[in-house]
């Protein structure tokens, strides 16, 4: 039994966006605008251009291999199954701890509304919710993610109008539109480069999209679609948001905990009640990243799996009435309670690595690929398939030297163990795992 195609545009693009968190902007605001200097919204844009090279890279690479597995598929069949192999392991660090940091926030979003309830509580039922969401058809975890997402966007839609009152009554700047935000003649560009090193992760849908490619109606045209149009359309919610944020609050020595500002920042522009909407939209926000990033994570477990690179007959099984892993959701969904152990900062430190490492070699697939195996080398090809990816290599290499230390320093251990699991693979399994290739239609 293999996967199903039954996604359409629509639902992969919402999926994307529900992975990427359009809430989240909030979460990192006081950080960013500490860094760049009260530039957050120039960050953003160059943030997006940054890592549209690299996503048109991806979106290169699905059309030649339409499967699931992403960057783990693309590096395996272009550079060496080895290769593909490690990569595909790096990125599950981040895979496996995404669920688990969006229960933990979930944990801490409604333990401040219900301190009496024991956060345990809400960690385990968010890893019940989503779990047995994923064991359904994917596209009724598409359509849930859907209002999901749908919400998240009205509430910053609504908190742009209550900025748009605020400006328009002297609040902050005093003016609703204003070039300040993206652009001032003091503006540091290594300090937006800072920033933008910071919010590069907050793009990661585009990777998830690639994740569900083998579910998807016509991948070669719509997943390359759908991952432009999830950093396009990712990118202007959150330049939109951070736009306001930061002309209603230039300075944000204002806020208490600069970190973590986003409830000051609700209830300054609308009150107790908007406060209240926009705890419920960051509570959607996770939630929606944690149904997406399950439902991720169990496709490259099962491209992983059905290339035998781990057990085939569990990692590799799809149910014969839902076309979903149900042996890797239910293994994920009990991985992700080890939440109930870890705390915020821990987790998200097991995070980003295992993302550069998939840009890194999707990059680099690209320019093997065509340049040499293909031998496309007019100048527009020259253009596409070299400029461009060494574009978005040297944006993830920038990025590499803003790594947080412990993300280095566990990533690095997490690949060392996938060396030792490799090579008890093929040289005690005699596990020859180059024989298991698939040819360009992803078959």
């Amino acid at each position: 039994m293999e996967l199903q195609r039954t996604l359409k545009l629509w639902h992969i693009v919402v999926i994307g966006l529900g992975y990427m968190a359009p809430m989240a902007v909030f979460d990192t605001y006081g950080i960013v605008s500490e860094e760049t200097g009260g530039h957050v919204p120039a960050a953003y844009a160059l943030t997006l251009l940054a890592i549209l090279f690299t996503a048109s890279s991806y979106g290169k690479m699905v059309r030649v291999y339409p499967t699931a597995g992403s960057a783990y598929a693309y590096a395996r069949n272009t550079i060496h199954p080895y290769a593909g192999f490690l990569v595909g392991w790096a990125a599950l660090l981040d895979y496996l701890f995404l669920p688990m940091i969006n229960a933990l926030l979930t944990g801490i979003y409604l333990s401040a509304v219900f301190p009496e309830i024991p956060a345990w509580i809400w960690i385990v039922g968010f890893v019940l919710f989503i779990t047995a969401l994923n064991l359904l058809k994917v596209k009724i975890t598409a359509s849930v993610n859907t209002f999901l997402v749908l919400f998240q966007i009205v509430v910053v839609i609504l908190f742009a109008a209550l900025a748009v009152k605020g400006l328009m009554n002297g609040q902050g700047v005093g003016e609703v539109f204003t070039a300040q935000p993206f652009y001032a003649p003091d503006m540091s560009i290594p300090a937006l480069l800072v920033g933008a090193s910071i919010l590069c992760f907050a793009f990661l849908g585009f990777d998830a999209v690639s994740t569900l490619t083998e579910e998807t109606v016509d991948p070669e045209k719509n997943t390359p679609r759908a991952i432009i149009l999830v950093a396009m359309i990712g990118g202007l919610l959150f330049m939109t948001a951070s736009y306001f944020t930061q002309s209603l609050f230039p300075d944000v020595s204002v806020f208490e905990d600069p970190e973590g500002a986003s409830p000051e920042i609700a209830l300054f522009i609308g009150g107790k009640v908007f406060q209240l909407v926009f705890l419920s939209a960051a509570l959607s926000s996770t939630l929606a990243s944690g149904l997406v990033s399950l439902t991720s994570v169990t496709r490259l477990l099962y491209a992983m799996g059905r290339d035998s690179y781990l057990p085939r007959k569990f990692f590799g099984y799809v149910h014969p009435k839902t076309g979903t892993p149900v042996y890797n959701v239910l293994f994920i969904g009990c991985i992700s309670l080890i939440a109930l152990k870890l705390d915020l900062v821990t987790a998200t430190s097991f995070i980003n690595f295992g993302a550069l490492i998939a840009f890194t070699f999707v990059n680099l697939s690209v320019i093997i690929h065509y340049i040499f195996k293909k031998k496309q080398r007019s100048f527009g090809d020259y253009m596409r398939y070299l400029v461009a990816p060494l574009i978005g290599a040297g944006f993830v290499a920038y990025i590499w030297t803003h790594l947080d230390r412990h993300s280095m320093t566990l990533g690095l251990i997490w690949t060392a163990v996938g060396v030792v699991y490799l090579i008890y693979l093929v040289a005690v399994a005699k596990r020859d795992v180059k024989k298991i290739q698939m040819d360009d239609s992803g078959n």
